[in-house]
């Protein structure tokens, strides 16, 4: 059934192409947990095979993470931290997530938006406090490139270079499926162990 679904992936990349690529990795960089593995290791062992072009794959990635960074940085810019804290939950972005993001961008200062990029679960969210500061948008836009450029062209050369070998590439996808499926999993047990706590607290209270 995981074969099923890792040829899924890559089809599904290659069937939706450059544009397909800009799109997923705009999610990826924006507010929504997509994981870019699961598109730029697909579009670099595509390219292994023929059916694309490397380096357009992985101009498409750069171009798709720095629209979901500006678009993170314009919703903070705009709407403001209060916004943020107030409706954030509803689109995964947490008080908690808001202030740690806070905290290392004013402890790592405009350079943390380069190297948040290259951090698992902070590349999507430096962009907020980047945003919240108005930092130089210039600056912002540099500085987001450089470091999700570092990490598209890593995956994508990665699935380059082991497209030889078919399959390392789908036990590396799996493993990637795999790894979702449970965090998604322990998310959702959480979240009903926590809307249970909640429940028995107002049942108590009312009694």
């Amino acid at each position: 059934m995981l074969k099923d679904v890792v040829d899924f992936v890559v089809n599904l990349v290659g069937d939706l192409g450059y544009f397909g690529i800009f799109f997923m990795m705009f999610l990826e960089s924006s507010f929504f947990p997509f994981p870019s593995e699961i598109v730029m290791v697909p579009a670099g062992y595509l390219a292994y095979r023929g059916e694309m072009n490397l380096f357009l794959a992985i101009f498409s990635g750069i171009a798709g993470s720095l629209a979901g960074a500006i678009f993170n940085y314009y919703l903070a810019l705009k709407f403001g931290r209060s916004f943020l804290a107030k409706y954030g939950k509803y689109v995964l972005i947490k008080e908690q997530t808001l202030e740690k993001m806070e905290d290392f961008f004013e402890k790592h200062g405009h350079i943390s938006t380069f190297s948040g990029r290259l951090i698992p679960a902070v590349r999507q969210y430096i962009s907020l406090p980047a945003g919240l500061a108005k930092m130089d948008l210039f600056k912002f836009s540099l500085y987001t490139s450089l470091g999700a450029g570092i990490w598209v062209i890593i995956l994508a050369f990665l699935g380059y270079f082991i497209g030889s070998n078919e399959n390392l590439i789908e036990e590396y996808l799996r493993v990637i499926i795999i790894s979702i499926l449970v965090i998604l999993a322990i998310g959702i047990i959480f979240y009903i162990r926590i809307k249970m706590r909640k429940g028995l607290i107002k049942s108590g209270k009312k009694d």
